[in-house]
């Protein structure tokens, strides 16, 4: 009898050791940095038009990765710089041509009038981005969901271009427009809570450098607005 209650004993001891709940210490990270991969999605806005319209959804797209650096004990307030990448697609009636001038190639530009029928009229720029911003937020070690509020400067190099024009007659194709600035810079905000942040980009130099129309010099910017999504 005494051998049946001392192997219960043992099965109720062990039962209550293999059931104890082991409660692990999450250990706080406090030199923790934010937001250091971004991705924004635009809709961008031309400014400075003189008879250009824009038509069609004008989008942009833009990723990177840009280098935190908290510059108070708190972590909440820091600087960051970085490198991303860029795409802004206009859709507008700024119709381009190309012809070779004795032996050079000259862009001429005019705009379509409303009663001249197209398919497409678009314009895709390709850029290298340098972002540096500044960064106030109310982070914690131990939480993700937090407000942000950064403001930065952005210069940005033109990589690569294309212009397409289709109507029921023809399809055109440029690339390479020796027109356009090949540097342009702004500055930026992007405010939110959490996932959601708000953003938007203004553009300080002109697109085109030497794009005229009827002897004009065509001093289109640009102003994107859209969300901005922060990975890690």
């Amino acid at each position: 009898m005494r051998f049946y209650f001392s192997i219960i004993t043992l099965i109720f001891f062990f039962s209550a050791f293999a059931q104890e709940e082991v409660v692990e210490k999450k250990v706080l990270d406090s030199l923790y940095r934010e937001d250091q991969f971004y991705l924004n999605f635009t809709y961008n806005n031309l400014n400075n038009l003189k008879g250009i319209n824009q038509n069609k959804f004008s989008s942009g797209f833009c990723l990177g990765f840009l280098r935190d650096m908290p510059i108070n004990k708190n972590r909440t307030i820091a600087i960051a710089a970085g490198l991303g990448y860029s795409l802004n697609i206009y859709n507008d009636n700024l119709y381009q041509n190309r012809l070779e001038v004795t032996g050079k190639t000259e862009n001429t530009y005019e705009i379509l009038s409303a009663d001249i029928y197209y398919d497409k009229n678009k314009t895709s720029l390709h850029y290298l981005d340098l972002p540096i911003e500044f960064r106030w937020r109310s982070s914690t070690p131990d939480s993700h969901r937090f407000w942000r509020i950064y403001t930065g400067f952005k210069l940005s190099y033109l990589i690569g271009d294309r212009y397409k024009f289709v109507n029921d007659v023809q399809t055109k194709v440029y690339k390479s427009n020796t027109d356009l600035n090949k540097f342009q810079y702004g500055c930026y905000m992007a405010a939110g809570w959490n996932t959601w942040n708000f953003y938007a980009y203004y553009g300080l130099s002109p697109i085109y450098k030497s794009a005229k129309i009827n002897g004009e010099d065509i001093k289109m910017t640009t102003f994107n607005l859209g969300l901005q999504f922060y990975i890690l």
